[in-house]
């Protein structure tokens, strides 16, 4: 099988810099997965890198939807594949990088096919988070915390009449690198110190092109805390404290979920990801 290399790990662990160097020197090309750069204009929230930080390696799966509606992963899953098989016509390696577990589960993994019902999304987007649980019962969905994956649970049930199991899919050979740097925490706070006046001036950007702060709320993190900053429903300095408490519990989150993956060779730094370099070359080489 051909091989894709998958770079792994929390918010914040430096997975885009690994990943670029990585694609400098085994020859890559970079496909994002990430459930919030998919989407046109979330920049410095989400931590977007930027044109001079990908040093020239090309970045696949960053704004191509619009953050006005939802993108599902069964979306996503058919334009990564479809980037995963040119980059190999190319000669090259696809680096897949990102800390949304879901996303790269669903590229190993076979989907539902049950298209998206418009009109019953459109109803369920007035609930809350609470009542979509309420009305999927003991169905089992990836994060009962996040609409988006609730009103498609939702969707599939109602389709279905169940959430079908989840089988694997053994088109690629994936060869897992992860990085949990020991001092996460002490990097989740200098780059929010960092990103603080920018993300509020993006945010601002963003509502007067029309985000909504509801749409902003159902994004996450950084834009829940940012539309209630904007409205003036938190001071900044809750602002600071709240998003960092909540990164920080995201970031656990996310640890959890690929501590279930155990071909994930883990590093607590790039330096010593990069080390192993030729022996990484040899893997994905094999």
């Amino acid at each position: 099988m051909k091989k894709v290399l998958v770079i792994v790990g929390p918010t914040a662990s430096g997975k885009s810099d690994l990943a670029v160097k990585l694609a400098q020197k085994l020859n890559g090309e970079v496909i994002s997965a990430d459930s919030r750069q998919v989407y046109k204009g979330l920049n410095v929230g989400t931590g977007k890198i930027t044109k001079k930080e990908m040093r020239g390696i090309p970045h696949h799966m960053l704004d191509v939807a619009d953050p006005k509606k939802p993108f599902a992963v069964s979306e996503y899953k058919i334009l990564a594949l479809k980037k995963i098989e040119e980059i190999l016509g190319r000669n090259k390696l696809p680096i897949i990088v990102g800390g949304t577990g879901f996303y790269i589960d669903a590229l190993r993994m076979s989907l539902p096919e049950v298209p998206p019902n418009p009109k019953l999304r459109k109803k369920l987007a007035l609930k809350s988070v609470e009542e979509l649980s309420l009305i999927l019962g003991e169905h089992k969905v990836a994060d009962r915390n996040n609409k988006v994956r609730l009103i498609r649970a939702i969707e599939i049930v109602e389709a279905l009449g169940h959430i079908p199991k989840i089988k694997a899919e053994n088109k690629y050979d994936f060869v897992f690198v992860g990085l949990n740097p020991k001092d996460l925490y002490k990097r989740i706070l200098e780059r929010l110190a960092k990103r603080l006046t920018p993300m509020v001036k993006e945010a601002r950007k963003l509502h007067k092109q029309g985000l909504t702060y509801e749409r902003m709320e159902e994004l996450g993190l950084e834009y829940r805390y940012l539309a209630r900053l904007l409205q003036k429903k938190i001071t900044q300095k809750q602002f600071v404290d709240e998003l960092y408490a909540e990164t920080k519990k995201y970031s656990k989150r996310q640890m959890t979920w690929f501590k279930k993956n155990k071909n994930i060779t883990w590093f607590g730094s790039s330096k010593s990801a990069l080390a192993t370099t030729p022996k990484l070359l040899a893997r994905v080489r094999r």
